[in-house]
């Protein structure tokens, strides 16, 4: 009996550590407010790299970009996860 538990006991403990490496990841988000498109997206990129380190994260999945147009400029807003 007490090896059932031993066992049971070690597959909650692989549980609980394979929960908590996902939780060290979060989505990082960069964006910006430009004259033309392109210079948005680049910018948006450039800011979300720059969160990315500051916070001294590495980036993980694809990166996400929406952008909308105002009346003079465009704003885009680029987001990516990033974990420890």
């Amino acid at each position: 009996m007490s090896m059932f538990r031993l066992s049971l006991l070690s597959l909650a403990a692989a549980v609980l550590c394979g929960q908590g490496a996902e939780a060290a990841c979060r989505t990082v988000v960069g964006s910006a407010d430009m004259i033309t498109k392109d210079l948005a997206v680049f910018m948006a990129n450039a800011a979300l790299k720059n969160a990315i380190e500051a916070k001294g994260l590495k980036p993980s999945g694809e990166v996400k970009l929406t952008c909308r147009d105002d009346t003079v400029t465009t704003y885009c807003k680029a987001s990516r996860p990033a974990c420890n």
